[in-house]
């Protein structure tokens, strides 16, 4: 309890920590939203790897000086093509395609840090450093979130559309890899953004886990956005407390209160129902709610 306290008088007196806190609750926000899309069209495995693909454009920008956000832009929208090419023009799946191109540009970013000379900035990129946040860091999280709260809410019923059925997406009329590709833009933003608090090795941590929380507790798409966003920003504070508290690193420490949420609904959602079912031993618990599901109920609210 005195920790709690401690914690709170430090967020008034020290600004680096006010800093952390508001880019923490943004972060949580823009993940638990974009994460709900990427896990309901099942692209986990793509935000994992538009969130590696950034490295080199963040060592490229850091190298010519100017705005990360630009490099990783370029080079997460340049691995999602990439993906996308391979998969099509070959015999090969997409998630063998995701795992050549996501580790060639992995690759490539360590490569292009080390002759850069920045081992300090390298570890940062990898784990994140929230308390180490900037004014222009708070900023470009701001615009950024901005643009995930004006692009979901244009495109709502175009992403409720293609996220559960694509083919009749697309016999609708609806440009299904625009829309596609738009996400991947949105989504590598999200990443960018985020690599300052939790860093890439854990930014897909934060893209996937609030999401599949709140994945255990609904069957209604905008409750699940909501839900999401809530259980991202919960993750990103408590973490903060832990980082603050404890001397935790800031990604690891969002990254294990988000796991332990996620642990907690699979235990005693409703839905998952897994703590009852072994503990009454009695018929088989409801399976969690899939798309199709999320889907009707979704179409029967509008």
């Amino acid at each position: 309890m005195n920790s709690l306290i401690d914690f709170i008088n430090a967020l008034g007196k020290y600004d680096f920590l006010q800093s952390a806190l508001i880019t923490a609750i943004m972060v949580g926000v823009m993940s638990g939203v974009i994460g709900s899309f990427i896990i309901l069209r099942g692209m986990s495995l793509m935000g994992d790897a538009i969130s590696h693909a950034v490295l080199p454009g963040v060592a490229v920008a850091y190298m010519f000086g100017f705005n990360i956000l630009i490099g990783a832009s370029l080079f997460g929208i340049l691995a999602a093509l990439l993906i996308g090419f391979v998969a099509s023009h070959s015999k090969i799946k997409t998630d063998t395609s995701i795992g050549v191109v996501f580790s060639a540009f992995y690759a490539l970013g360590f490569i292009l840090i080390s002759m850069a000379e920045s081992s300090t900035n390298l570890h940062h990129i990898l784990f994140g450093n929230i308390l180490a946040v900037s004014d222009s860091d708070i900023m470009t999280t701001a615009v950024v979130l901005g643009i995930v709260i004006l692009f979901v809410s244009f495109f709502y019923k175009e992403l409720l559309i293609t996220s559960f059925d694509a083919t009749y997406a697309q016999t609708y009329g609806l440009k299904v890899q625009i829309l596609h590709y738009a996400l991947m833009l949105v989504l590598t933003l999200v990443t960018v953004s985020a690599l300052q608090t939790v860093g890439i090795i854990l930014v897909v941590a934060m893209l996937i886990t609030p999401a599949a929380t709140a994945f255990l507790w609904t069957d209604k798409l905008t409750t699940m956005l909501f839900l999401a966003g809530g259980i991202g920003v919960l993750s990103s504070i408590t973490g903060l407390y832990f980082s603050y508290t404890f001397n935790w690193a800031s990604g690891p420490a969002i990254v294990l209160v988000a796991a332990g949420l996620f642990l907690i609904s699979f235990l005693l959602s409703p839905k998952q129902a897994f703590l009852r079912h072994r503990v009454k031993k009695t018929a088989p618990a409801p399976q969690a709610a899939s798309v199709e599901t999320l889907a009707t109920n979704e179409g029967g609210d509008r």
